[in-house]
């Protein structure tokens, strides 16, 4: 009863909103163009459809809310205008009750707030749709953030997934373009970091782990987990002082230099990526703050870590060859990547998508690098891979989300902001170590402690190997070469026996004949 009673409000949102002649009017045949008009009749709406689209995700509440984000990084898939639209969609939500979180975290632990901390703020800092923010004391004064999971989420967001689900379903049914950019998995993976953020636990890892890979790098600070207060449902931190990155004035007045800023979130953001293979995928301006204390004066200050990218070797090396390939204007290998790596049908000409991919950027190269903006080339690169059926890599979109949000984030610090001239070194000396020599002697480092363990067994193993006994084939093989060659000596002793009594009767008949001659002499 709870999932129809959750369908009937989905159904009368799109009715509303109209979101359902919006959904007919990407469907060209003939009979979805005719339903279309029948479900249009006697409705009209002011507002434009992205407008609709974004009013309507907000009224469904925060599950839709965060989909609709995810949608909005997907430029090969939405028209521009409902990106804009998207792109505004917050999930901030009234917080619930004071008491309620007390409870939860009475409940986690096992005990009363008053014996856990030094003092609990009952208002919360932040509020969000799967979580919300308390600031508090440690009885050893040490100053802490509570963060207390939204309480019912995990029936809400299962409901609501499912009917997701089901929605992908038909877009695949009665859409060819929708098959191509794969709906299913996209809900699939948006249902992954969805009960990813229901584990507080798993946050708490993904900072533990930020924060040790980003140690060494004195740009970016991550808080510290108490490891003794983390509960699934409830996880507590160390409270970070600073500045939200989105007040300029404020920074400006600190004496922050803001060109500075902006790149160091570039080169904070490539290291991520391209280094360790683990970036943080929710960076907006919500989440990032900067330092104002002297002792780490401008670095940033990153926070929920719900959102985690993670790259494979094989993600890594894919997107080596190809910026390999952009900075050397080489777009003929960029299309041999792509049917190589099976995002294009195999019977895609390489000369058709090579122009295609040439035109996108070519443009670009032309212009000063500061006026490059890599969100119009991937908008347009997506357009194009609409063409050419290129279907898009789900694993590849959080990372595309991230690099659409630092470049939005550099440029609003400062305007000049030269992404490539900032990127291009670090990445130039990233895919030397991916494929030049010195990916290399990074392997043979890599495996040095399994060699030096395999040197001291290498002995043994080759004369097991010696020993092991071999297969029914080889056996059967060896068994009838071993009868044939037991046939052939007897033949051979045959012979050698017969030859041998032939000589001997000779010799024999030699010497009664010369003993008969002597005698009869």
């Amino acid at each position: 009863m709870r999932y129809f009673a959750r369908l009937s409000v989905i159904v009368w949102t799109i009715l509303r909103f109209g979101l359902d002649e919006l959904a007919l009017s990407g469907l060209r045949r003939k009979r979805f163009r005719l339903l279309r008009r029948a479900v249009s009749l006697g409705r009209s709406w002011e507002q434009p459809r992205g407008v609709r689209l974004r009013l309507a995700l907000e009224h469904l509440g925060p599950i839709f809310v965060k989909f609709g984000q995810v949608l909005s990084t997907r430029r090969d898939l939405v028209p521009e205008d409902m990106i804009e639209e998207l792109s505004k969609l917050q999930d901030r939500v009234p917080p619930f009750p004071a008491a309620e979180s007390r409870a939860l975290v009475e409940k986690a632990f096992g005990r009363p707030v008053e014996d856990l901390f030094g003092s609990f703020e009952a208002e919360p800092v932040a509020s969000a749709s799967i979580a919300q923010v308390h600031f508090a004391t440690l009885k050893d004064g040490r100053e802490v953030a509570v963060k207390v999971l939204r309480p019912g989420m995990l029936d809400t967001i299962d409901d609501d997934l499912a009917l997701l689900r089901t929605v992908a379903v038909w877009v695949e049914r009665l859409s060819a373009d929708g098959r191509r950019l794969k709906p299913r998995e996209v809900v699939a993976e948006f249902s992954t970091y969805l009960h990813d953020e229901l584990d507080l636990v798993r946050e708490a890892a993904n900072a533990a782990q930020l924060r040790r890979n980003m140690s060494g790098l004195d740009l970016v600070m991550v808080p510290e987990m108490m490891w003794d207060m983390c509960s699934s449902d409830v996880i507590v931190m160390e409270r970070m002082h600073g500045v939200p990155i989105s007040q300029l004035e404020r920074l400006k007045d600190a004496g922050i230099d803001i060109p500075k800023l902006a790149r160091d979130g570039v080169t904070i953001f490539f290291t991520q990526v391209f280094r360790d293979g683990f970036f943080h995928a929710d960076m907006h301006p919500g989440n990032i703050q900067v330092s104002l204390n002297p002792a780490t004066f401008g670095r940033y200050i990153a926070l929920d870590f719900g959102i985690i990218g993670t790259l494979t070797e094989v993600d890594k090396e894919y997107l080596a060859q190809n910026f390999i390939a952009f900075f050397r204007r080489d777009y003929k290998r960029v299309a041999e990547l792509h049917i190589a790596s099976g995002w294009v049908p195999a019977g895609t000409r390489v000369d058709e998508l090579e122009s295609a991919v040439r035109a996108v950027c070519e443009p670009h190269f032309d212009r000063p690098l500061k006026d490059i903006s890599l969100g119009q080339v991937l908008m347009r690169l997506f357009q194009t891979s609409r063409r050419f059926n290129v279907e898009i890599q789900p694993q590849l979109v959080l990372l595309q989300k991230t690099l659409l949000n630092i470049e939005g984030l550099g440029r609003q610090l400062d305007p000049n902001l030269d992404l490539w001239a900032t990127a291009k070194p670090f990445l130039e000396r990233w895919m030397n170590e991916q494929v030049g020599w010195r990916a290399l002697l990074n392997q043979i480092q890599k495996e040095a402690p399994r060699y030096a363990q395999l040197f001291p067994e290498l002995p043994r193993l080759l004369h097991d190997a010696l020993k092991r006994q071999a297969s029914p084939y080889e056996s059967q093989a060896i068994t009838a070469l071993l009868i044939e060659q037991q046939r052939t000596n007897r033949l051979l002793k045959g012979l050698l026996y017969g030859a041998g009594g032939f000589v001997l009767g000779l010799v024999g008949a030699h010497l009664l004949l010369r003993a008969g001659l002597v005698l009869g002499g």
